[in-house]
Protein backbone atom coordinates (compact mmCIF):
# COMPACT_ATOMS: atom_id res chain seq x y z
CA UNK A 1 0.00 0.00 0.00
CA UNK A 2 1.43 3.37 -1.05
CA UNK A 3 0.16 6.43 0.87
CA UNK A 4 -2.19 8.67 -1.09
CA UNK A 5 -0.30 11.09 -3.30
CA UNK A 6 2.96 9.21 -2.93
CA UNK A 7 4.81 7.13 -5.50
CA UNK A 8 7.49 4.49 -5.09
CA UNK A 9 9.58 6.70 -7.38
CA UNK A 10 9.59 9.39 -4.70
CA UNK A 11 12.16 7.47 -2.67
CA UNK A 12 15.35 5.66 -3.61
CA UNK A 13 14.54 1.98 -2.92
CA UNK A 14 17.93 1.58 -1.27
CA UNK A 15 16.91 4.19 1.29
CA UNK A 16 14.16 1.87 2.56
CA UNK A 17 16.68 -0.81 3.50
CA UNK A 18 19.07 1.80 4.94
CA UNK A 19 16.33 3.22 7.14
CA UNK A 20 15.39 -0.23 8.42
CA UNK A 21 19.00 -1.12 9.21
CA UNK A 22 19.57 2.20 10.96
CA UNK A 23 16.54 1.78 13.23
CA UNK A 24 16.75 -1.98 13.83
CA UNK A 25 19.19 -1.99 16.75
CA UNK A 26 17.19 0.61 18.67
CA UNK A 27 14.64 -2.15 19.14
CA UNK A 28 16.55 -5.42 18.90
CA UNK A 29 19.30 -4.60 21.39
CA UNK A 30 16.86 -5.66 24.14
CA UNK A 31 17.32 -9.30 23.16
CA UNK A 32 20.96 -9.12 24.24
CA UNK A 33 20.62 -6.70 27.17
CA UNK A 34 20.91 -8.16 30.70
CA UNK A 35 18.11 -5.83 31.83
CA UNK A 36 15.61 -7.88 29.81
CA UNK A 37 16.14 -11.10 31.70
CA UNK A 38 16.41 -9.20 34.98
CA UNK A 39 12.99 -7.58 34.59
CA UNK A 40 11.20 -10.54 33.01
CA UNK A 41 12.40 -13.03 35.61
CA UNK A 42 11.31 -10.57 38.30
CA UNK A 43 7.87 -10.71 36.66
CA UNK A 44 7.85 -14.50 37.12
CA UNK A 45 9.38 -16.00 33.97
CA UNK A 46 12.27 -18.44 33.99
CA UNK A 47 15.61 -17.16 32.67
CA UNK A 48 16.75 -17.98 29.16
CA UNK A 49 14.59 -18.72 26.13
CA UNK A 50 11.32 -18.21 27.98
CA UNK A 51 12.13 -14.52 28.38
CA UNK A 52 12.62 -14.13 24.64
CA UNK A 53 9.60 -16.08 23.44
CA UNK A 54 7.18 -14.76 26.03
CA UNK A 55 8.55 -11.22 25.94
CA UNK A 56 8.16 -10.85 22.20
CA UNK A 57 4.86 -12.74 21.83
CA UNK A 58 3.05 -11.35 24.89
CA UNK A 59 1.44 -8.61 22.80
CA UNK A 60 -0.61 -11.33 21.07
CA UNK A 61 -1.99 -12.56 24.39
CA UNK A 62 -1.55 -15.99 26.05
CA UNK A 63 -1.03 -17.77 22.73
CA UNK A 64 0.03 -21.36 22.24
CA UNK A 65 3.27 -22.66 20.79
CA UNK A 66 1.78 -22.92 17.31
CA UNK A 67 1.16 -19.20 17.05
CA UNK A 68 4.70 -18.38 18.17
CA UNK A 69 6.17 -20.93 15.77
CA UNK A 70 4.15 -19.44 12.92
CA UNK A 71 5.01 -15.81 13.59
CA UNK A 72 8.65 -16.26 14.64
CA UNK A 73 9.18 -18.63 11.66
CA UNK A 74 12.83 -19.71 11.84
CA UNK A 75 12.90 -21.18 15.35
CA UNK A 76 12.75 -24.91 15.99
CA UNK A 77 9.18 -25.86 17.00
CA UNK A 78 10.64 -28.10 19.68
CA UNK A 79 12.50 -25.17 21.22
CA UNK A 80 9.41 -22.96 21.29
CA UNK A 81 7.25 -25.68 22.85
CA UNK A 82 9.62 -25.98 25.81
CA UNK A 83 8.49 -22.60 27.15
CA UNK A 84 5.21 -21.67 25.45
CA UNK A 85 2.43 -21.80 26.67
CA UNK A 86 3.93 -22.66 30.08
CA UNK A 87 5.17 -19.07 30.38
CA UNK A 88 1.61 -17.78 30.81
CA UNK A 89 1.17 -19.94 33.92
CA UNK A 90 4.06 -18.03 35.50
CA UNK A 91 3.31 -14.47 34.39
CA UNK A 92 0.40 -12.91 32.54
CA UNK A 93 1.05 -11.28 29.15
CA UNK A 94 0.17 -7.90 30.69
CA UNK A 95 2.80 -8.32 33.38
CA UNK A 96 5.37 -9.49 30.84
CA UNK A 97 4.71 -6.47 28.62
CA UNK A 98 5.10 -4.04 31.50
CA UNK A 99 8.40 -5.69 32.45
CA UNK A 100 9.58 -5.53 28.84
CA UNK A 101 8.99 -1.79 28.62
CA UNK A 102 10.84 -1.36 31.93
CA UNK A 103 13.72 -3.39 30.50
CA UNK A 104 13.82 -1.30 27.33
CA UNK A 105 13.94 1.90 29.37
CA UNK A 106 16.73 0.57 31.57
CA UNK A 107 18.86 -0.82 28.74
CA UNK A 108 18.54 2.26 26.53
CA UNK A 109 19.31 4.56 29.46
CA UNK A 110 22.46 2.58 30.26
CA UNK A 111 23.68 2.17 26.69
CA UNK A 112 22.89 5.66 25.43
CA UNK A 113 24.05 7.53 28.51
CA UNK A 114 23.45 11.26 28.21
CA UNK A 115 21.95 10.76 24.76
CA UNK A 116 18.98 8.93 26.27
CA UNK A 117 17.34 12.25 27.16
CA UNK A 118 18.58 14.18 24.14
CA UNK A 119 16.57 16.25 21.68
CA UNK A 120 17.61 13.79 18.98
CA UNK A 121 15.90 10.90 20.79
CA UNK A 122 12.69 12.93 21.04
CA UNK A 123 12.94 14.02 17.40
CA UNK A 124 13.56 10.51 16.12
CA UNK A 125 10.77 9.12 18.26
CA UNK A 126 8.26 11.54 16.77
CA UNK A 127 9.45 10.89 13.23
CA UNK A 128 9.10 7.14 13.70
CA UNK A 129 5.75 7.50 15.43
CA UNK A 130 4.46 9.43 12.43
CA UNK A 131 5.93 6.80 10.11
CA UNK A 132 3.91 4.07 11.86
CA UNK A 133 0.60 5.80 11.13
CA UNK A 134 0.42 4.19 7.67
CA UNK A 135 1.08 0.64 8.87
CA UNK A 136 -1.82 -1.77 8.56
CA UNK A 137 -2.40 -5.07 10.41
CA UNK A 138 -3.76 -7.26 7.62
CA UNK A 139 -1.76 -10.49 7.48
CA UNK A 140 0.74 -9.22 10.07
CA UNK A 141 -0.17 -10.91 13.33
CA UNK A 142 2.93 -10.08 15.37
CA UNK A 143 2.86 -6.42 14.34
CA UNK A 144 -0.89 -6.23 15.01
CA UNK A 145 -0.45 -7.39 18.59
CA UNK A 146 2.10 -4.68 19.33
CA UNK A 147 0.08 -2.06 17.46
CA UNK A 148 -2.82 -2.64 19.85
CA UNK A 149 -0.69 -1.55 22.82
CA UNK A 150 -1.08 2.02 24.10
CA UNK A 151 1.69 4.44 23.25
CA UNK A 152 4.06 5.23 26.14
CA UNK A 153 4.53 8.86 27.14
CA UNK A 154 8.30 8.97 27.72
CA UNK A 155 10.23 10.06 24.61
CA UNK A 156 12.74 7.22 25.05
CA UNK A 157 9.96 4.63 25.11
CA UNK A 158 8.09 6.32 22.26
CA UNK A 159 11.25 5.76 20.24
CA UNK A 160 11.54 2.14 21.31
CA UNK A 161 7.88 1.33 20.71
CA UNK A 162 7.90 2.96 17.28
CA UNK A 163 11.05 1.03 16.35
CA UNK A 164 9.32 -2.13 17.58
CA UNK A 165 6.27 -1.55 15.39
CA UNK A 166 8.40 -0.87 12.32
CA UNK A 167 10.54 -3.91 12.99
CA UNK A 168 7.67 -6.34 13.56
CA UNK A 169 5.71 -5.01 10.58
CA UNK A 170 8.73 -5.52 8.32
CA UNK A 171 9.36 -8.92 9.87
CA UNK A 172 5.82 -10.09 9.16
CA UNK A 173 6.26 -8.94 5.57
CA UNK A 174 9.55 -10.82 5.35
CA UNK A 175 7.80 -14.01 6.48
CA UNK A 176 5.29 -13.52 3.67
CA UNK A 177 8.15 -13.13 1.21
CA UNK A 178 9.82 -16.28 2.54
CA UNK A 179 6.61 -18.25 2.15
CA UNK A 180 6.25 -16.99 -1.40
CA UNK A 181 9.83 -18.08 -2.14
CA UNK A 182 9.20 -21.61 -0.85
CA UNK A 183 11.82 -21.46 1.92
CA UNK A 184 10.98 -23.15 5.21
CA UNK A 185 12.01 -21.56 8.48
CA UNK A 186 15.28 -23.46 8.78
CA UNK A 187 16.03 -23.03 5.06
CA UNK A 188 15.54 -19.29 5.42
CA UNK A 189 18.00 -19.31 8.29
CA UNK A 190 20.58 -21.43 6.46
CA UNK A 191 20.52 -19.24 3.36
CA UNK A 192 20.66 -16.07 5.43
CA UNK A 193 23.73 -17.17 7.38
CA UNK A 194 25.36 -18.19 4.08
CA UNK A 195 25.35 -14.50 3.15
CA UNK A 196 27.66 -13.73 6.09
CA UNK A 197 25.55 -10.77 7.15
CA UNK A 198 23.81 -11.81 10.35
CA UNK A 199 24.11 -14.69 12.76
CA UNK A 200 26.98 -17.07 12.21
CA UNK A 201 25.82 -20.65 11.51
CA UNK A 202 26.98 -21.74 14.96
CA UNK A 203 25.03 -18.96 16.68
CA UNK A 204 21.99 -19.56 14.46
CA UNK A 205 21.85 -23.24 15.38
CA UNK A 206 22.35 -22.53 19.07
CA UNK A 207 19.86 -19.68 19.39
CA UNK A 208 17.21 -21.08 17.06
CA UNK A 209 17.34 -24.59 18.50
CA UNK A 210 18.20 -26.62 15.38
CA UNK A 211 20.32 -29.75 15.69
CA UNK A 212 23.37 -30.48 13.55
CA UNK A 213 21.39 -33.15 11.70
CA UNK A 214 18.44 -30.84 11.04
CA UNK A 215 20.82 -28.19 9.74
CA UNK A 216 22.62 -30.69 7.51
CA UNK A 217 19.30 -31.96 6.16
CA UNK A 218 18.25 -28.41 5.30
CA UNK A 219 21.55 -27.76 3.52
CA UNK A 220 21.05 -30.95 1.51
CA UNK A 221 17.48 -30.01 0.61
CA UNK A 222 18.70 -26.62 -0.62
CA UNK A 223 21.46 -28.31 -2.61
CA UNK A 224 18.91 -30.64 -4.19
CA UNK A 225 17.06 -27.52 -5.38
CA UNK A 226 20.23 -26.00 -6.81
CA UNK A 227 20.35 -23.20 -4.23
CA UNK A 228 23.52 -24.30 -2.39
CA UNK A 229 26.70 -26.22 -3.07
CA UNK A 230 29.92 -26.93 -1.19
CA UNK A 231 30.99 -23.29 -1.60
CA UNK A 232 27.77 -21.87 -0.16
CA UNK A 233 24.95 -20.23 -2.08
CA UNK A 234 24.86 -20.90 -5.79
CA UNK A 235 24.13 -18.11 -8.24
CA UNK A 236 20.48 -19.14 -8.17
CA UNK A 237 20.49 -19.15 -4.37
CA UNK A 238 22.07 -15.70 -4.19
CA UNK A 239 19.51 -14.37 -6.68
CA UNK A 240 16.69 -15.83 -4.59
CA UNK A 241 17.98 -14.08 -1.47
CA UNK A 242 18.34 -10.81 -3.39
CA UNK A 243 14.74 -11.06 -4.62
CA UNK A 244 13.61 -11.73 -1.06
CA UNK A 245 15.19 -8.50 0.14
CA UNK A 246 13.65 -6.51 -2.71
CA UNK A 247 10.25 -8.03 -1.91
CA UNK A 248 10.65 -7.31 1.80
CA UNK A 249 11.65 -3.70 1.09
CA UNK A 250 8.59 -3.24 -1.12
CA UNK A 251 6.33 -4.58 1.64
CA UNK A 252 7.87 -2.22 4.20
CA UNK A 253 8.15 0.94 2.07
CA UNK A 254 5.06 2.85 3.21
CA UNK A 255 6.47 4.46 6.38
CA UNK A 256 9.40 5.90 4.48
CA UNK A 257 7.26 7.00 1.55
CA UNK A 258 5.14 8.90 4.05
CA UNK A 259 8.16 10.67 5.54
CA UNK A 260 9.72 11.31 2.15
CA UNK A 261 13.42 11.41 1.20
CA UNK A 262 14.55 14.30 3.42
CA UNK A 263 12.93 13.16 6.64
CA UNK A 264 13.88 9.55 5.97
CA UNK A 265 17.46 10.74 5.58
CA UNK A 266 17.12 12.49 8.93
CA UNK A 267 15.87 9.24 10.50
CA UNK A 268 18.90 7.42 9.13
CA UNK A 269 21.27 10.13 10.37
CA UNK A 270 19.98 10.15 13.96
CA UNK A 271 19.38 6.41 14.21
CA UNK A 272 22.84 5.51 12.93
CA UNK A 273 24.46 7.83 15.46
CA UNK A 274 22.42 6.37 18.32
CA UNK A 275 23.12 2.83 17.12
CA UNK A 276 26.85 3.54 17.03
CA UNK A 277 26.59 4.60 20.66
CA UNK A 278 24.75 1.39 21.52
CA UNK A 279 27.43 -0.74 19.86
CA UNK A 280 30.28 1.25 21.42
CA UNK A 281 28.76 0.59 24.83
CA UNK A 282 28.48 -3.16 24.28
CA UNK A 283 24.95 -3.66 22.92
CA UNK A 284 26.02 -6.59 20.69
CA UNK A 285 28.80 -8.02 22.83
CA UNK A 286 26.98 -11.34 23.37
CA UNK A 287 24.86 -11.44 20.23
CA UNK A 288 26.75 -13.98 18.10
CA UNK A 289 26.21 -11.80 15.04
CA UNK A 290 28.57 -12.02 12.11
CA UNK A 291 30.91 -9.11 11.64
CA UNK A 292 31.76 -7.25 8.47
Amino acid sequence: MVPTGQSSAALDPKQIARAHRAVELLHSHVYFAPETEEHLTAAGLRPGRMCYFAGRSAAMGPVGAGTVIATFYNFSPTLVARTIPEAWTLASPERVLAARFDAARASLTRLLGDSASSDEVAELGELLREATTVLTPEGRALYAGHADLPWPEEPLLVLWHAATLLREHRGDGHVAALLHSGLSGIEALVTHTALGRGFTPEAAKATRGWSEQEWADAVQALADRGLMDDAGLTEEGAELRARLEVHTDALSADPWLLLGPERTARVIEIAKELSRTLVANGALATSGLARG
